[in-house]
């Protein structure tokens, strides 16, 4: 059992409190019992010290036996009494009147008295009683099964936080069909209700969302589609070139929305293979459309790796278009080797803490108008899809982007 769970304190309290009572339970014990055994010597010596003063004055009467009645005690005669007498006595008291001892036989308390005149006689005492624990025993037993109870009830209305715990893993892994819904009216029904409706909530959102982006995706590939067809049937010419470069480009634009939405969505990448990272790089200069001598290459040799392709590739060209874009020379850099993958471009530093920029919708002053701030957000999103981090640093006058914890194969 986890030591930080709240089920391990709750039963590791009860424990305590269980070890605590039965402690305290043979504190009592002890106590009382002392308390008694204190109480019937005491009634012993003043029945003693009683018959001894009667003893030393005159034998036994009928006055002597009458008040020895109200203590309880009755004369036996000794004869008869052998066997009591030949046990070992629990206690003996001496005086200068005489003497008392205490015998225990066949569950009961025998008091012999032996005065100095030489005269004695021997109790039985008929209002004893042995020394019960079964009262003891019995409210050590009830507050036992009270706290037991109480513990079996707290375990049971905490028992739904296991399921809503249950339930919240799986909506951070993603899945959707959450059943955490509970009849009851306390306040751990409440939150694990509140939490369902919020799912419910969510998922109509999410459902929404999904239908809203196959519509536009759907409507948006309709006509590139037929403008595509349409620029194929012209003539060849400067203009239909142009027209089927445009086709492709807003295809490809597309295209990287729908895997853009995969990523930002939380959706597991399920082409992940590897690849040498130079067809990645060539692939990312060609979903950018730009010049290939644009940018500089300098990759360890035969450096791949295990990712998804075609994400991949849109995080690196990214970078690629935030260089071109900002770049006081139109140009970038990319150095990569076994631990990172270096974006080098020369310009102004940026005017914000990287994490400012990771963040969606966001821009520096310098950007430009036709910006969404959406290229480092993408790109952090895609990185964190296959465990790696995006860093930035400023050095002699250029802006160098780090892809950071790639995992190449060798």
């Amino acid at each position: 059992m986890n030591k930080s769970s709240i089920f391990y304190s709750i039963t590791f309290i009860f424990v305590m409190a269980m070890g605590s009572i039965f402690i305290a339970f043979l504190y009592l014990l002890k106590y009382d019992k002392e308390k008694y055994t204190d109480e019937l010597n005491s009634r012993y010596t003043v029945v003693a010290k009683t018959t001894l003063y009667k003893l030393l004055q005159k034998p036994i009467d009928s006055e002597l036996i009458n008040e020895l009645k109200e203590y309880g005690m009755v004369i036996v005669d000794q004869n008869s009494s052998k066997n009591v007498l030949k046990t070992k006595p629990l206690q003996k008291i001496f005086s200068k009147i005489g003497s008392s001892a205490i015998y225990f036989y066949e569950r009961e308390n025998y008091l012999l008295i032996n005065s100095i005149t030489k005269r004695s006689v021997l109790l039985r005492d008929k209002a004893y009683q042995s020394y019960r624990y079964q009262y003891i025993m019995i409210i050590f037993g009830v507050f036992s099964i009270v706290l037991l109870i109480t513990y079996l009830m707290t375990l049971k209305k905490l028992k739904p936080i296991k399921k809503i715990k249950q339930e919240i893993d799986k909506f951070a892994n993603g899945d959707l069909d959450i059943d955490c819904k509970s009849d009851e009216k306390d306040e751990i029904s409440e939150v694990s209700n509140a939490f369902y409706n919020a799912v419910l909530e969510i998922k109509k959102l999410n459902n929404s969302r999904k239908l809203f982006l196959r519509n536009v995706m759907h409507e948006l590939k309709t006509p590139i589609t037929k403008g595509m067809i349409s620029a194929e049937m012209l003539e060849d010419s400067k203009q239909k070139t142009r027209l089927i470069s445009i086709f492709e480009r807003l295809e490809t634009l597309l295209n990287e929305f729908i895997a853009i939405e995969m990523i930002t969505t939380g959706n597991k990448l399920v082409k992940k293979s590897i690849y040498r990272l130079v067809d990645i790089i060539d692939e990312a200069i060609d979903l950018s459309f730009i010049e290939k001598n644009l940018v500089k290459l300098k990759l360890q040799q035969d450096l791949n790796l295990k990712v998804d392709f075609k994400l991949f590739s849109i995080a690196i060209k990214n970078m690629i278009d935030n260089a071109i874009k900002y770049s006081s020379d139109k140009s970038i850099q990319i150095v990569a080797n076994s631990k990172e993958i270096k974006f080098i471009s020369q310009g102004q530093k940026l005017q914000y803490p990287l994490e400012y920029y990771l963040e969606p919708f966001t821009k520096g002053d310098n950007a430009l108008q036709n910006s969404f701030g959406l290229g480092l957000y993408i790109v952090d999103n895609i990185l964190q899809a296959h465990e790696q981090k995006l860093s930035y640093e400023y050095k002699d006058g250029y802006n160098i982007f780090i892809f950071k914890g790639i995992q190449p194969i060798i």
